[in-house]
């Protein structure tokens, strides 16, 4: 318990949660905006390597949240491309209990690790003027293009080679010895069809 208390990304989120817990309270039936944020890594064929980035948010308020807006700019240009959608996002509207989702995919230029920061979504409350805002957990550290073994790749190929192999051989087995093999295993099947139900009642004796 004390590992994952001393973790700075569980310290965090749990910073969070207290804020946003402590803000809810206050407000009574506002909104009460939760954000969850992921990301994970692509390695292309090209040795390119992209990372796919979502964040949900949940309204576990009563009331209704609006013009929604989501930001994300923890993602610096001279490390990332943009390759798919957009580091930000707007909605009308968060109905209480609702669920909006926004995902966007980038492509990393330097090699390292990298530590994300939460995103931010603002939001509005009728009953107040001021616009207020919420943080998404943070996300997982990502080691953007790290060494990766060639032993699992041998590895891999060996074994296709095996099955490879092995399909080869059993097809010359069928096709050399097929009838022989198709009688034994008759005769095997109808042997073990006859010893079953024997086992079977001398247990039930």
């Amino acid at each position: 318990m004390a590992t994952l208390i001393g973790n700075p990304l569980i310290k965090a989120f749990f910073i969070i949660f207290l804020v946003s817990a402590a803000t809810a309270t206050a407000t009574g039936d506002a909104p009460f905006i939760i954000a969850h944020k992921k990301a994970s890594l692509n390695r292309l064929k090209s040795g390119a390597e992209r990372v796919s980035v979502s964040v949900n948010i949940y309204n576990q308020g009563f009331t209704a949240a609006y013009d929604l807006s989501l930001i994300d700019n923890s993602w610096p240009q001279d490390a990332f491309d943009i390759v798919n959608g957009n580091t930000s996002h707007s909605w009308q509207k968060l109905d209480a209990g609702g669920h909006l989702s926004h995902s966007f995919e980038l492509e990393a230029k330097r090699k390292g690790m990298f530590h994300g920061a939460p995103a931010v979504i603002y939001f509005r409350i009728p009953t107040k003027a001021v616009q207020q805002e919420a943080y998404s957990t943070p996300i997982l550290p990502l080691d953007i293009l790290e060494e990766r073994p060639p032993e699992k790749k041998s590895h891999k190929l060996l074994t296709d080679f095996q099955i490879n192999m092995n399909l080869r051989f059993m097809q010359r087995l069928m096709a050399k010895y097929g009838s022989q093999i198709s009688v034994i295993s008759i005769v095997v099947l109808f042997i073990y069809l006859i010893i079953t139900p024997s086992k079977a009642s001398k247990k039930k004796r």
